[in-house]
């Protein structure tokens, strides 16, 4: 017999989630969707490396100290780790107004702004807020339908707003926001002592071995660490002045606190110490996506077996063996028999009345009145 059965299918968080970005592990890596510039991050720097263990390392180890493959190996983990780190984590997502809170929020700008007169041009939705006694602009995200924290941004690329955004970094394949940027800046700074130790020693393996014939691939290795050197080390040079500022690379190339107004950075402490040890060591804020979160939804599915029986209920005396027929509807859900006094009579219609009550294993015939008349 087919019932039908409603199930509960859980489902994640992470799968309902508007914007552009690709999840995997179940919701535990957040990723944007264009990730070709990652793997090519990733080709790069592993390729680079394999071929500086696999050959410069082994003679280097012989002639020089063996020291020097294990502080490369030290330097390429850590890197390795941290951006892995940058990529695959949240950068501080900020989540979208639920149409409740987004009617509430127009409600509130109607009755600031009031009604505006049909072809004119309404005003811009901006909240202003208080930060070390200068006043900071909140804009409103007509995407998210909220008003972003200070200093967060929406991502064209993501289709998100950023909390403390920085930019949108292709070779990592994220976002860099509030949550992953120390580990972006600790990637790039690992990253361009990695290139310049390899590239120091690319050159001392070529004036070591002068007199040997140089590989294909030594040359190769050269030409990519000379060319990483300028773009790698320039920029860990450019986040560290704006680490030693408190600034993002967002406030920096808008100008946001050296315009013409010359507004002072309202974030920064005036001290480079204590900057560093905001951006750097500060405490990591805790995701708000909730991205593992449960939400369940009934789905209905056919499923073959029979139909379970409550007390008091009988199945076709065509599809009942001999015995069967109490034994049938006296079982309870647990599977016990109920004593006789307890299970209910059962109303049987003349039309499904058999000729001759049944009867259990063991149990006498007693002849009806009729049957005894007739003899008689």
């Amino acid at each position: 017999m087919s019932v039908m059965v409603a199930r509960k299918k859980v489902v994640r968080k992470w799968e309902k989630l508007p914007g552009r970005n690709t999840f995997c592990c179940d919701g535990r890596i957040m990723m944007a969707r264009q990730k070709g510039i990652f793997y090519l991050t990733l080709f790069l720097i592993l390729g680079t490396c394999a071929l500086f263990f696999a050959f410069e390392c082994r003679y280097l180890a012989v002639q020089l100290s063996p020291a020097i493959p294990v502080f490369a190996a030290v330097l390429f983990l850590f890197a390795m780790a941290t951006l892995l780190r940058t990529s695959f984590s949240d950068p501080g997502v900020i989540p979208r107004a639920l149409p409740d809170e987004a009617a509430f929020i127009e409600m509130e700008i109607e009755a600031t702004n009031g009604t505006v007169p049909q072809g004119q041009r309404p005003p811009p939705r901006i909240k202003n807020f208080q930060i070390n006694n200068q006043i900071v602009k909140l804009k409103y995200c007509y995407t998210c339908k909220i008003f972003r924290p200070p200093r967060a941004s929406h991502c064209s690329i993501c289709d998100n707003c950023v909390e403390r955004f920085d930019h949108h970094c292709p070779w990592v394949g994220n976002c860099v926001g509030k949550r992953n940027y120390r580990y972006f800046y600790l990637f790039i700074l690992s990253l361009s002592l990695l290139t310049i130790y390899i590239f120091t020693f690319n050159i001392v393996y070529v004036a070591l071995s002068c007199s040997q014939s140089l590989t294909v691939l030594t040359v190769l290795e050269v030409l990519i660490c000379f060319f990483t050197l300028w773009s790698v080390v320039g920029l860990t040079g450019f986040h560290t002045f704006l680490v030693a500022l408190n600034q993002t690379t967002n406030e920096d190339i808008k100008g946001s606190w050296t315009g013409k107004n010359r507004v002072q950075n309202p974030y920064s402490h005036g001290n480079i110490v204590k900057n560093c040890c905001e951006v750097l060591c500060g405490p990591l804020p805790p995701s708000v996506l909730d991205r593992r979160g449960i939400l369940q939804q009934e789905e209905s599915t056919a499923q073959e077996g029979s139909c379970p029986r409550g007390p008091g209920t009988q199945e076709p005396p065509a599809l009942q063996g001999p015995g069967q027929a109490q034994e049938g509807g006296m079982k309870q859900q647990d599977g016990s028999i109920p004593s006789p006094s307890a299970v209910p009579a059962a109303s049987v219609s003349n039309t499904e009345m058999p000729e001759e009550k049944q009867r259990t294993p063991g149990e006498l015939p007693v002849p009806s009145l009729d049957a005894g008349r007739a003899e008689h």
